[in-house]
Formats: structure tokens, C-alpha cells, sequence
């Protein structure tokens, strides 16, 4: 079973950069398909970006498309996620998440398309 870790979340001014990072344990990442999922308070549990097992695929939700980039390093089974241009309402618990890598995936929004998760870092954008 993959655990999962992630960091480098923090508080940081509207406009400015952060790079999450999320390390795996236990199984290599390169049978995964992985992606980042964010949770306001008071709200549901929102897609954010996603990359198939090799990294040959990459999907966003629009409201980050253009400033965040999903990308990874199975060989250091590692997966980032580089935010430009934050802005406040990116303000979440943002978390990382892996499923068996499927060729023929349907959907990559949902969370229930995913298996394993992990504990979140939190990401906090000043106006």
C-alpha cells in the first residue's frame, strides 16, 4: 500500500510562488497515476491537477490552468505541484493522491477515481 507525504505548503502573499511536494513510500510511484485535490473550509474537496504514471498526461481544473503545473520524478518518487500567481481563494488543505496507473482512465476530476491520499498541506494566500 503507497504512502504518501506531502510538504511545502505555507503562507505566502496574492501573486506570489509555492511548489508542493508529495514523496511515496512503500511501492514505486511509476505504477501510479497520481494528482492534487484542495479543500476549503465549508467547502467539498475540488480536483486541481493530475499526471498518468509517466508523465505523459497532464489535466487541470480551469481555475488553475495556466498557473499551476502538475509534474514528477518517479525515479525520486516525487510528484510537485508548482503554483505561480496565487491568488486567495487557492487558500485549502491541498493533498495528494494516487491510484493504479490505468491506461484507459474515465475521469481524473473525481476523487472517488482515487485509492490512496494523503494528509494535506496547508496552503494560505494573503490579499
Amino acid at each position: 500500500q503507497v504512502q504518501l507525504v506531502e510538504s511545502g505548503g505555507g503562507l505566502v502573499q496574492a501573486g506570489g510562488s509555492l511548489r508542493l511536494s508529495c514523496a511515496a513510500s512503500r511501492l514505486p510511484l511509476s505504477n501510479y497515476d497520481m494528482g492534487w485535490f484542495r479543500q476549503a473550509p465549508g467547502k467539498e474537496r475540488e480536483f486541481v491537477a493530475a499526471i498518468s504514471w509517466g508523465g505523459g498526461s497532464t489535466f487541470y481544473a480551469d481555475s488553475v490552468k495556466g498557473r499551476f503545473t502538475i509534474s514528477r520524478v518517479n525515479a525520486k518518487n516525487t510528484v510537485y505541484l508548482q503554483m505561480n500567481s496565487l491568488k486567495p481563494e487557492d487558500t485549502a488543505v491541498y493533498y495528494c493522491t494516487a491510484d493504479l496507473a490505468n491506461s484507459v482512465r474515465p475521469n481524473w476530476s473525481s476523487p472517488k477515481d482515487y485509492d490512496y491520499w494523503g494528509q494535506g498541506t496547508q496552503v494560505t494566500v494573503s490579499s
